[in-house]
C-alpha cells in the first residue's frame, strides 16, 4: 500500500529522526495541519497578522502592501526576544511567515526567503510551524529555479514526501527518487490507492495529483484536484491550524494551482469545453488574488492559450488570432525580457513559462509568411531559454494527437515552472 511506499520515501526526507517519533503516515494528519497541538501563540499577534493580510490585498497596491509589512514589522517588534517558549517562537514565526507571503505576492522572492530562513533560529517553535516554513522555502526556492538543499527531521512525513516528491517531479522524476526503479514503484503504489491519496489535503494532495497527472493517469488526477477545490474552506492560513501554511504554498495559491491543473487536464484529456470553463475561473481567480497586471495571471493565460492551440489541431480549425492575442498578453505580463538582447534568456524570471509562451507564439507566426523570420528568432529564443529535463520544447507544444507516448506539459501556477 501507498503506506509502505511513503515510509520508504519518507527515509531519504527524513532520516535522522528518531525512530520512536514516527507517526502512521496513513494517520491522516492533513498536510496543512499542525501535526500536535493547535496553534499555540500569541493571540494579538494572530489578530495583527491577519489584519495585515488582509489590509495588503484589500487594494493589491505597493502601498496596501507596504502598510502591511510596516503592521507586521511592528508585530514582531513586540514580541519578547529573549522568550525560549513554544508560544513565543510560534509567535514570531508565524509573523515571518506572513511578511514571506506578501513579499512573495508582490514577487519579492528573495526577501520572502530570507524571512523564512529566520524560522529555522525558532528552535522552540512547534513541528507544524517549522514544516510549513520549510514547505515554503522550497516551494520560493523552486520558483526562483534554485537548489535548495533543506532537508526536515520532524515527523512531517506525508507532508515532506511531497515537498522532496515535488523537487523531483520539476527535474523531470517521475516519483520521489532519482532512482527509476523506485519511482516507478511508488508510482504504481500511487495509482492502485487512489483513494487514499485523495484524503490528502493542500499541497500534499496537489503533488500526487500531478504526480498522476504527469502519468496521464487522468481520471485518478482529476478525483484529486477536485477534492482540492472541493475541499476550499478559505480558512485563513495564520488563525486556523488545518490551514497553516505560507508563500507558494499557501491555501489560496494551492487552490489556484490545482483549479488550472483541472483546466490542464480537461484540455489535456480532450473536454475543451469544460478546460475553457475552467481555466477562465482560474483566472478571475487570479486576477482577483492578484490584481490584473500581477505575473501570475501571465501563467494563466499562457495556460489557456495552450489549451486553443490543442482545440484547434484536435478539431481542425483556426484560433490564430485568439492565440496571438493571449500569447502576446501573457508574455506583456511575464515581463519577459527582449529576445533581440544577447544573454537575455539567460536572466528571464518564469522561464519555463515565458519560452512556452513565447514558443507557441513563435509557432503562430511561423504559419504567416510575412512574419515567419520573426517566428523563427522567436523560436531560437525559446529553445535556449527551456531548461525542462522531462521533455523538450517541441515534446511541450507537440499537440497533433492524443497518443498516450506523447509527454503532456503541466503547468504549476504555485511555482510557475512547467513539470
Amino acid at each position: 500500500m501507498i503506506r509502505t511506499a511513503l515510509s520508504r520515501a519518507a527515509a531519504t526526507v527524513a532520516a535522522r529522526t528518531s525512530a520512536k517519533l514516527r507517526p502512521s503516515l496513513l494517520a491522516r494528519s492533513p498536510p496543512s495541519r499542525l501535526l500536535h497541538d493547535g496553534i499555540n501563540a500569541n493571540p494579538v499577534a494572530l489578530q495583527m497578522i491577519n489584519y495585515a493580510v488582509s489590509l495588503a490585498r484589500s487594494q493589491k497596491s505597493d502601498e496596501s502592501y507596504g502598510q502591511a509589512q510596516l503592521v507586521l514589522e511592528q508585530c514582531l517588534s513586540s514580541q519578547p526576544s529573549e522568550g525560549q517558549d513554544l508560544a513565543t517562537h510560534n509567535s514570531r514565526a508565524m509573523v515571518l511567515m506572513a511578511m514571506s507571503t506578501l513579499l512573495s505576492e508582490r514577487g519579492k522572492l528573495d526577501e520572502a526567503i530570507e524571512k523564512l530562513q529566520k524560522v529555522e533560529d525558532l528552535s522552540s517553535s512547534s513541528v507544524g510551524v517549522r514544516i510549513a516554513a520549510l514547505e515554503a522555502l522550497v516551494g520560493l526556492h523552486l520558483e526562483l529555479k534554485q537548489k535548495n538543499d533543506e532537508s526536515s527531521d520532524s515527523e512531517g512525513y506525508t507532508r515532506a514526501v511531497a515537498v522532496k516528491g515535488l523537487v523531483e517531479l520539476v527535474h523531470g522524476n517521475l516519483g520521489i527518487s532519482k532512482d527509476v526503479a523506485k519511482g516507478e514503484l511508488f508510482i504504481r503504489e500511487v495509482e492502485r490507492n487512489v483513494e487514499e491519496v485523495e484524503e490528502f489535503t493542500g499541497s500534499t494532495a496537489l503533488f500526487f495529483g500531478e504526480l498522476l497527472h504527469a502519468r496521464q493517469s487522468y481520471e485518478m488526477a482529476k478525483k484529486v484536484y477536485q477534492k482540492i477545490i472541493q475541499n476550499d474552506s478559505r480558512n485563513e492560513e495564520f488563525s486556523d491550524p488545518s490551514s497553516l501554511a505560507a508563500g507558494n504554498m499557501s491555501s489560496d495559491k494551492v487552490l489556484l494551482a490545482a483549479t488550472c491543473a483541472l483546466g490542464q487536464l480537461e484540455a489535456h484529456a480532450g473536454n475543451f469545453g469544460d478546460a475553457e470553463e475552467i481555466l477562465t475561473r482560474a483566472l478571475t481567480k487570479t486576477e482577483e488574488h492578484f490584481g490584473s497586471h500581477h505575473p501570475k495571471v501571465g501563467v494563466i493565460l499562457t495556460c489557456i492559450a495552450l489549451m486553443f492551440r490543442r482545440k484547434a489541431v484536435q478539431e481542425h480549425s483556426s484560433s490564430i488570432l485568439i492565440q496571438e492575442g493571449l500569447y502576446r498578453r501573457a508574455i506583456d505580463l511575464l515581463k519577459a525580457p527582449a529576445f533581440e538582447a544577447e544573454g537575455a534568456e539567460a536572466k528571464a524570471d518564469r522561464s519555463d513559462i515565458v519560452a512556452l509562451a513565447r514558443g507557441g507564439y513563435a509557432d503562430v507566426l511561423c504559419v504567416q509568411q510575412n512574419r515567419k523570420d520573426q517566428g523563427e528568432k522567436m523560436k531560437k529564443w525559446a529553445e535556449a531559454a527551456w531548461g525542462n529535463r522531462r521533455l523538450s520544447l517541441a515534446e511541450a507544444l507537440d499537440v497533433s494527437n492524443t497518443d498516450k507516448s506523447l509527454k503532456v506539459p503541466i503547468v504549476d501556477a504555485r511555482i510557475s515552472r512547467v513539470l
